[in-house]
């Protein structure tokens, strides 16, 4: 087992930037992925940023080139750094861990930009 705890959402203007972090309960250095998904009112969790065990990296699409996904192990933390926010990037944004075959989530924290 693994609690995720994530913190640093917020209300930001367009343009503006936000770091979430997710601290977890254990190490996280052996773990096979973290990443952050989010879900916005009335549709469904979709992965924003990923980073495996050897530290690459893929996001969405539509985050690329604005947000960075990167991790401590040192700190059993996973970080996204949120540049450049829109209004669509409004959401709940959650932590997930992958140790196979299981996937722990976090708790979930709101992003909101205002336009």
């Amino acid at each position: 087992q693994v609690q995720l705890v994530e913190s640093g959402g917020g209300l930001v203007q367009t343009g503006g930037s936000l770091t979430l972090s997710c601290a977890a309960s254990r190490s996280i250095s052996k773990v096979n992925a973290m990443g952050w998904y989010r879900q916005a009112p009335g549709k469904q969790r979709d992965l924003v940023a990923r980073i495996n065990s050897g530290g690459r990296a893929n996001y969405a699409d539509s985050v690329k080139g604005r947000f960075t996904i990167s991790r401590d192990n040192t700190k059993n933390t996973v970080y996204l750094q949120m540049n450049s926010l829109k209004p669509e990037d409004t959401a709940v944004y959650y932590c997930n861990v992958e140790e196979y075959p299981l996937k722990y989530w976090g708790q979930g924290t709101q992003v909101t930009v205002s336009s």
